[in-house]
């Protein structure tokens, strides 16, 4: 197995991201995704479809609940109290793979680009990860999932959203 081989597939009716190497299902992680459903839309706060692939891994050697703004580190650890104080804050932890589309006109350029949406695979709190749709069109992770995620993938791995 090589990170080359790997690929994602993301089943947003499942609440399921799949790697595979080749064919080969290699690993199953529940999910949670848009709140909003599916689409492409810049402002939509929808997930989108398509083939896409990851564009940066960001967070490397960062901690357990590291919290991210803007991609950027912001040195704290998410508390469980934290989401009691800001319930509606979009909490972006631990690691973050950043998509890009690769279907122009469906998930890349102009209004639909997946990349200029921010649109990540992320770690956030357990609590938001309940394989009920929530996020703002993210697919959000269990933190010790997207570790183990981020490790075994490479920046260039497909990943292809599904319904």
């Amino acid at each position: 197995m090589t990170a080359s081989n790997l690929n994602i597939v993301v089943h947003i009716n499942e609440q399921l991201l799949n790697v595979y190497d080749d064919k080969d299902l290699l690993k199953s992680y529940a999910v949670c995704t848009a709140k909003n459903g599916v689409g492409e839309q810049m402002g939509s706060e929808c997930t989108p479809r398509g083939a896409h692939v990851i564009r940066a891994k960001i967070g490397d050697r960062e901690p357990l609940g590291r919290v991210f703004v803007g991609r950027r580190s912001t040195g704290e650890i998410y508390q469980i109290d934290d989401l009691k104080k800001q319930s509606d804050r979009d909490w972006i932890l631990t690691r973050i793979l950043w998509l890009s589309g690769l279907e122009k006109g469906k998930n890349r350029s102009g209004s639909v680009d997946t990349m200029r949406r921010y649109i990540y695979i992320h770690g956030a709190p357990d609590e938001l990860v309940r394989k009920t749709p929530s996020s703002h069109g993210c697919i959000r992770m269990f933190n010790e999932d997207v570790i183990e995620l981020f490790e075994l993938i490479a920046v260039g791995t497909r990943v292809s959203i599904v319904e």
